[in-house]
């Protein structure tokens, strides 16, 4: 008898197992180890800030590792602090999505709108909110007949940090996403 009460044999054959088990190679250990399904294919918005003029930056769209497309965006008035509300760029980080809508109607913003999370600036001193992707147009889609609602060309990158696309590919994103999936974020970087 062993010390544990099983018969010597029994526990010579149960240690001789465990051992085998664990010096066996397992499968997983036999084939590369894969990212799981979810992580693979999942959609993510990638906001990358350009350095020498924040209105020429990239808003791009990924699903896994394929790229799907490329959109020029703005954020901000050219302003690289992104602590300077309604001026500055959006902060690096990832931004969480609270809702998309094609009808949006706020004061200043209309129609395709992503609203995103409050997040605080880089040095922590304010949390910026407010900020959404978006374009200029009215509720409906629609091109208006003023500044604010009609889109004129380059000038209209500027924001007030939010993150701005013409009218033709922020629609191009919304029907892009609706068929691909939406992500939950939004990752800034620089």
């Amino acid at each position: 008898m062993s010390s544990d009460g099983l018969p010597l044999r029994g526990a010579v054959i149960a240690w001789a197992v465990v051992t085998a088990l664990a010096l066996a190679p397992t499968a997983a250990a036999q084939r590369p180890v894969e990212a799981p399904a979810a992580a693979t294919t999942a959609t993510a918005l990638v906001f990358d800030k350009n350095q020498h003029d924040p209105t020429d930056s990239r808003l791009s769209v990924y699903r896994g590792k394929k790229l799907w497309a490329v959109y020029r965006a703005g954020s901000g008035i050219g302003v690289k602090n992104d602590c300077a509300r309604g001026k500055g760029w959006l902060p690096n980080g990832s931004w969480g999505i609270r809702r998309k809508t094609r009808t949006y109607d706020g004061e200043l913003i209309k129609g395709y709108a992503v609203y995103l999370q409050d997040m605080r600036c880089s040095k922590g001193t304010l949390t910026r909110t407010e900020m959404f992707i978006h374009s200029e147009m009215n509720r409906d889609g629609s091109q208006g007949r003023g500044k604010a609602r009609k889109w004129d060309g380059d000038v209209d990158y500027q924001s007030n940090g939010c993150v701005k696309l013409t009218p033709t590919d922020i629609k191009k994103m919304f029907r892009l996403l609706d068929r691909i999936g939406w992500p939950t974020h939004l990752r800034v970087v620089s």
